[in-house]
Order: structure tokens, then C-alpha cells, then sequence
């Protein structure tokens, strides 16, 4: 079975991205393991906000891997290959969890981060945390009592920049 990996970052105060969606504050001075990461990839899941803001970073970079973006409003396919899914997620991701291919990076936002921790779709979590405080945001975990999880530490990595990074292991 092919597993769904949560590669992201967020502040000291756990916030993925500013009130405004702006992702300013992450470091892009390193590469930070995504190379690494990125070479056992090759399908990425993402919301349509997240996708939105790929969007506007220039160049689309996910021409290699399979793009599906989680939507309850567009369908189809765009104009750059990914392919709109806004209707029976479960399903969906118990197919594609069961086809044949490689690791599968959750990408963001908030809302399919929480859809996935609340039916126990996320397989590992690679947190890095930039040290920075930013007092209001977008939060990585949505309040909600019912996603309660464990997590089993599996590296910590630190890099010179006060960026830490951390491995874990979800258990439902």
C-alpha cells in the first residue's frame, strides 16, 4: 500500500501560512530534505486554495508527478494535468492508496489536512518548523476533538538556520 505523507512547514505557534494565505515567512535558503523527500514521490494531493497559490509562483512545478486537487466546487482537468476531484474522497483515496506507484505527499491546506487526520488517511508527518512566531494564521491542525492522534517520533533533524525538522509516524 502506497503511503500518504504529510510534508509541510509551519510557524513555532503552529500556523501553516498568514491570515491572507501568504507564505512569506518560510525559509527558502536550503533545500531542507525535499529534494530527498520529492524523489519517492510521484502523486501529490492538494485543496484547491494550496493548489491556487502553487499557481502564482511562476513556473508550475509538478509537470512530473500525478496532481489531484480536492475541491467541493471545480471538476475536470487543468491545463497543466491535475485533475479536479470533488466528489467521493474516501473512495478516491482508497484506490489510489491500493494502485501501483510511489509515496504520496499531502500537500496542504488546513481543511483536506484535517479531512485526512480525521479518517486516518495520513500515513507520516514531516514537520518543519521555522522559527518565527506569527501570532495569528492559518492554523496546521483545526480544533476539532474527534482527530485525536498519536504520534511515534522517528528522527529529529536541526539545521543551522533554527529550523527544526521532525519525523513521525501516525497511529489511528
Amino acid at each position: 500500500m502506497r503511503k500518504i505523507i504529510l510534508f509541510i512547514a509551519s510557524s513555532l505557534d503552529g500556523y501553516i501560512a498568514r491570515d491572507s494565505g501568504d507564505i512569506d515567512w518560510l525559509f527558502t535558503d536550503q533545500d531542507y530534505g525535499y529534494t530527498e523527500f520529492i524523489a519517492q514521490i510521484d502523486t501529490l494531493i492538494m485543496g484547491n486554495k494550496t493548489y491556487q497559490q502553487i499557481l502564482t509562483f511562476g513556473e508550475y512545478p509538478y509537470q512530473d508527478q500525478e496532481v489531484f486537487v480536492f475541491s467541493k466546487t471545480y471538476s475536470g482537468e487543468t491545463n497543466n494535468g491535475a485533475k479536479y476531484i470533488n466528489s467521493d474522497w474516501e473512495d478516491f483515496i482508497k484506490t489510489l492508496r491500493t494502485s501501483n506507484g510511489r509515496d504520496i505527499w499531502l500537500v496542504g491546506g488546513a481543511q483536506l489536512i484535517h479531512f485526512f487526520l480525521k479518517h486516518g488517511f495520513i500515513d507520516e508527518l514531516i514537520l518543519s518548523i521555522h522559527p518565527i512566531i506569527l501570532g495569528s494564521g492559518i492554523p496546521l491542525i483545526l480544533k476539532d476533538p474527534t482527530i485525536e492522534t498519536k504520534l511515534q517520533l522517528q528522527d529529529v533533524k536541526s539545521f543551522d538556520t533554527g529550523l527544526v525538522q521532525i519525523f513521525y509516524n501516525l497511529t489511528y
